[in-house]
């Protein structure tokens, strides 16, 4: 092929993580710690001398990149920083490092560059998507300590003067963070998911992107063109003519649904025929609740209480917890938030929780707490200190049948009544709950709702243990399906056992933040659906411009399809029908 001949257009798929369409030249950034020469070291403790020096360095070089991100996108986007510092103050990794140094007698580089990549094949290696992409947070401060130990920084910036398209095997928190829409109109990476960092980073700095690309360095060329979709997962590399013109108009229609979206974002979670439902947000921990506000959300709906066991890489205390707890019952301002007790265990490692041939049907979350009174009422004392600010309430993970259920639900009893006798009285009654995330919950669920206040259905790992697929394995990822008849119709009866009961039925999965499923979860009978903060607006758009016939109507026609091909499809014209009509 000529130099003059057009290349041919290329369509990859990857995961939708930002929304909206790029097009632009390519820019392809070179990553890398590179190759550290091995030498023997004349001194060993002055190698690790010179360690801890680069990472006090590193240190003000974060706090100076966290205040500018403060500065420039708020403090919930700058506390995925809080992240990195955490990482400088590991002791494992450090005294890892000086153990290294002193076992072998190598330079610090070699020795710090060994230890950092077992840490980011350990988090690699996790199944679990959230912890997995934690590995990119780690390789961003590992790489900042080793530019303070060689005295370099990357040849190739970030970005370049003019307005292109980054393209990377991955992208740090850091290097998202120095983008900004006028420099970057997209970014694609080869690897990441949409719950990592950069993705976070991508959607509050409205740049769209696409991660998870297979195949991507390997079509692409510092010449190329591309177009990206960051709301189909789609890239285009040397777009033709025809995919730039059907594109153009895609444009402008994303820009006018997003003002549009926004512009509703305040107003109630109801139908257009006046049935109610209930928008929450999903939190790690008080730095998300910026993003419940600005969204606003109706209150916390599953608040992940073992992020802060996993950024501390320990067991709290009660009063580490309660300070931590508290503030987020504070920032809530009087709305519910539903705290989801420890989901420890499996490829969520700490202290001395060890490796199972199967971690995810193993030794974990309830079966972790029960098993471990001194964790569990620790935790259940400072959830109980923090409800004197505001309403909670307490949901139970991975419950299995109705005796668990009971012993959890004893547990706490004696808990909030050693509690009550020292003083310390909610604000407001605690409602109690189970996580329908197991078969044999959803096959016992009439049982289990005599048992609770409410239910909140875990569509991630109901849909992968009902399927019996991996959602992590990438060579049976097409099987993890969740418009599945079996799904669907699982779901169904769940939420009816709930309702026959007078139980109030959540659902917190990834389906509750997906446009095109939540029209489908209400129309089969959730009340309440948490998400994601960004994802609240278009959800609440969708909905609010439904009627609740209309909904009801879609869950009755998903009902009777055995195909999940026609299932997702009327998810998708529904979705488009809203959108459509109003853009």
């Amino acid at each position: 092929m000529s130099a003059d001949t057009p290349r041919p257009e290329i369509r990859l798929k990857g995961i939708a993580a930002a929304p909206g369409v790029g097009h632009g030249p390519v820019y392809v950034l070179l990553q890398g710690m590179g190759i550290v020469a091995c030498e023997k070291a004349n001194d060993q403790e002055a190698e690790i001398r010179r360690f801890e020096e680069a990472l006090h360095a590193t240190r003000l070089e974060i706090a100076k990149l966290r205040q500018e991100v403060v500065e420039r996108l708020g403090e919930s986007e700058a506390a995925i920083f809080d992240a990195h510092l955490l990482v400088l103050e590991d002791v494992a990794l450090i005294d890892d490092v000086a153990k290294e140094v002193r076992k072998t007698g190598f330079n610090i580089e070699f020795c710090f560059q060994e230890v950092a990549q077992r840490y980011i094949t350990i988090f690699e290696n996790i199944e679990d998507d959230f912890l997995r992409e934690r590995a990119s947070d780690i390789r961003d401060v590992t790489g900042r300590v080793m530019d303070q130990l060689l005295g370099t920084k990357s040849a190739k910036p970030v970005v370049a003067v003019e307005k292109q398209i980054v393209v990377a095997k991955d992208l740090t928190p850091s290097e998202t963070a120095s983008m900004s829409a006028d420099s970057v109109l997209a970014f694609v990476t080869q690897e990441g998911g949409r719950t990592g960092h950069s993705a976070i980073m991508a959607r509050a700095l409205e740049i769209p992107a696409v991660v998870g690309v297979r195949g991507l360095l390997d079509a692409v060329q510092d010449d190329d063109v591309l177009l990206v979709d960051g709301e189909a997962g789609l890239v285009f590399v040397n777009p033709s003519s025809s995919t730039l013109d059907s594109y153009r108009d895609k444009q402008v229609a994303i820009k006018t649904r997003r003002s549009r979206v926004m512009a509703e974002v305040a107003l109630p979670d109801e139908t257009v025929d006046g049935a109610a439902y209930n928008l929450l947000a999903n939190i790690g921990g008080p730095e998300d609740m910026e993003d419940a506000h600005t969204y606003v959300a109706h209150g916390v709906g599953l608040y992940r209480t073992e992020n802060l066991f996993l950024r501390l890489d320990a067991w709290p205390t009660e009063e580490e917890q309660f300070k931590e707890y508290a503030e987020v019952v504070r920032q809530a301002k009087g709305r519910l938030v539903t705290f989801r007790t420890l989901d420890l265990g499996g490829d969520k490692k700490l202290g001395d929780l060890t490796d199972e041939a199967n971690p995810f049907m193993g030794y974990r979350a309830i079966r972790l707490c029960l098993d471990r009174p001194d964790v569990f009422s620790s935790q259940l004392r400072a959830i109980l200190r923090a409800s004197v600010f505001g309403p909670v309430a307490v949901m139970f993970p991975m419950i299995s049948g109705v005796e668990e259920l009971r012993r959890a639900k004893e547990f706490y009893q004696i808990i909030a009544l050693q509690m009550a006798s020292e003083g310390v009285l909610p604000k407001a009654p605690i409602r109690l709950g189970a996580m329908i995330e197991i078969p044999a919950a959803a096959v016992m669920i009439d049982d289990l709702v005599a048992e609770v206040d409410f239910i909140s259905v875990g569509t991630n790992d109901l849909v992968q243990y009902l399927l019996a697929v991996d959602r992590g394995n990438q060579r049976i990822a097409t099987l993890y399906e969740p418009a599945n008849p079996a799904v669907v119709r699982t779901l169904e009866r769940i939420f009816r056992s709930a309702a026959q009961r007078g139980v109030t039925a959540a659902v917190c999965g990834e389906l509750a933040g997906d446009p095109l499923w939540a029209p489908l979860l209400i129309g089969l009978g959730a009340k309440e659906l948490s998400m994601s903060s960004p994802s609240i607006p278009e959800v609440r758009f969708i909905l609010r411009h439904s009627s609740g016939e209309e909904l009801k109507a879609l869950a009755k026609a998903s009902m009777g399809h055995s195909d999940s091909v026609k299932i997702k499809n009327l998810l998708a014209d529904f979705a488009l029908s809203k959108v459509k009509h109003r853009t």
